[in-house]
Formats: C-alpha cells, sequence, structure tokens
C-alpha cells in the first residue's frame, strides 16, 4: 500500500496576522509556521496503514524552500519519505496546486510506482478551501470522499465513514481513491525531538512543477479582521461576589 499525504505550510494557529504596507501579502518576518491538525490525522492514518499492511508513506507540499520544515515533520512522524514541489514562494491557486500534485502522481505511475491512496485534510488552517483534494481527483479521475472522520482499508478498497446529525454516512471506495479526512480521525504521534533530527539528516526530493496560467479569481488586496478590544469586568474573587454575577446574568444576558 503506497500512499501520497499532501499537507500545507499554515501560519501557527492562533498567531497574530500582519500584512505588508501593500496589503497583498502576510508579514512573516516574525511568524511562525505549521501544518493543519487535520493534515496531522492524515499523515498518522498513512503511517498507521503503511505499518500494518507494508508499503510507503509519503509527504508532499507545494512552496518554497522554507516548506521543507513541515515535510520533515511529517518525516519525524515516519513518514517514509518527503517531497517538495519547489517553487518561488507566490501564491498559487487551488487550481494550479491541484494540477501541480496531480502532475506528479502521474509521473509516478507512468514509472510503475504510484500510489493506492491520496490524502488530504479537509481544508487548510488558513484558506480553508476545500478544493484541492477534490481538484486532485477530478485531474486524475479517481473516486473522492471528504470531511472523513473514520477510515477503514479493507482487500477490495476502503470504507470511509463521514459523520451527520444524528448518526453517518458509510461509503465504499475502490482503489486508488482519494480521502480528505478531518481533525479527530485519530491521535497523531509526537515526532520527537530525536525524530525531527534524523528528519533532517533525511533528503527531501525537489520537484519544479509547471504552472498552468489558466485565469481565475484575482486578488485584489487582504484585510486584516478588527482587534477585538472587549473589556473584562471583574465582579469580585469571594463568595461575596455572587449576587453581583446573579445580577449580570438575569438582567444583563438575560440567561436566568
Amino acid at each position: 500500500m503506497n500512499i501520497l499525504t499532501c499537507l500545507k505550510r499554515v501560519p501557527e494557529t492562533g498567531a497574530k496576522i500582519v500584512l505588508t504596507d501593500d496589503n497583498q501579502e502576510i508579514d512573516t518576518t516574525n511568524l511562525g509556521f505549521t501544518m493543519s491538525p487535520h493534515e496531522e490525522c492524515a499523515i498518522e492514518e498513512a503511517v498507521q496503514i503503511v505499518e500494518g499492511q507494508g508499503g510507503t508513506a509519503t509527504v508532499l507540499t507545494l512552496g518554497s524552500e522554507e516548506a521543507t520544515e513541515q515535510v520533515r515533520t511529517g518525516i519525524a512522524m515516519q513518514a517514509d519519505e518527503g517531497v517538495l514541489l519547489e517553487t518561488d514562494g507566490s501564491e498559487w491557486g487551488p487550481r494550479n496546486i491541484a494540477g501541480a500534485i496531480a502532475d506528479f502522481v502521474r509521473q509516478r505511475m507512468e514509472r510503475g510506482d504510484g500510489f493506492d491512496l491520496l490524502l488530504f485534510g479537509n481544508e487548510s488552517a488558513d484558506t480553508g478551501n476545500y478544493q484541492v483534494g477534490v481538484r486532485v481527483a477530478n485531474e486524475l479521475d479517481l473516486p473522492c470522499i471528504t470531511s472523513i472522520k473514520d477510515l477503514e482499508v479493507t482487500d477490495d478498497g476502503v470504507v470511509a465513514r463521514r459523520e451527520i446529525p444524528r448518526g453517518s454516512e458509510v461509503y465504499e471506495l475502490d482503489l486508488p481513491a482519494v480521502v480528505a479526512v478531518k481533525e479527530g480521525l485519530n491521535e497523531p504521534r509526537y515526532a520527537s525531538m530525536r525524530a525531527r533530527m534524523q528528519a533532517r539528516r533525511q533528503e527531501v526530493k525537489r520537484v519544479t512543477p509547471e504552472r498552468r496560467h489558466e485565469r481565475g479569481l484575482e486578488k485584489l488586496s487582504l484585510q486584516s479582521p478588527e482587534d477585538d478590544d472587549g473589556e473584562t469586568d471583574i465582579l469580585g474573587d469571594s463568595p461575596d461576589a455572587v449576587p453581583a454575577i446573579m445580577d449580570v446574568l438575569e438582567t444583563d444576558l438575560e440567561v436566568l
């Protein structure tokens, strides 16, 4: 079972986002980066499947040289190999990203070491476009299922379960297939310092993708959300504060 897990380098969750003076890019001078929680679960699922059934787990991302940090994190989580679709760091839209990934998968198929399963995070933690996995499946004409929190590999393919109100939907897909997973699918393993140091010594394969100059949405500018300068009222630090709390609940919030 050869599995490809695709991830994206995104700003640290909860980090304060500062824009460049022209409002066209994020100022990354003091910004930390990570991968989306959904993708951590996708890597863990790939590693678990390979540990149980054999094969290889490959992690891939598209971006500049700095994105090797996230690829090496995937290797530290026990993925077998890492691939960087290396760009100059400029922004690529979902259509171009999906096209580059699909081209890479086709090349692997043509040389006889293709992938049985392609895993994606359901959506990235920054833009949340929900597009790349579906677009890759469309490019490669593969079955695709999204929003998955339970996945089982069988002799005939995979069984994927999607949560819905008061139950779940069950899908059976033949392989090869594309599956987009959500946080909660599993508990991702912690990449220890030793594993991270070992991952730094492992080669990350670099491929230069072809950018398709297709017309699409045009970015005009970025806008930062307004700061929430809400005030905090301390009503007390002893049982004497109970009457004031009750007054807030009854009068201000009207929940009693």
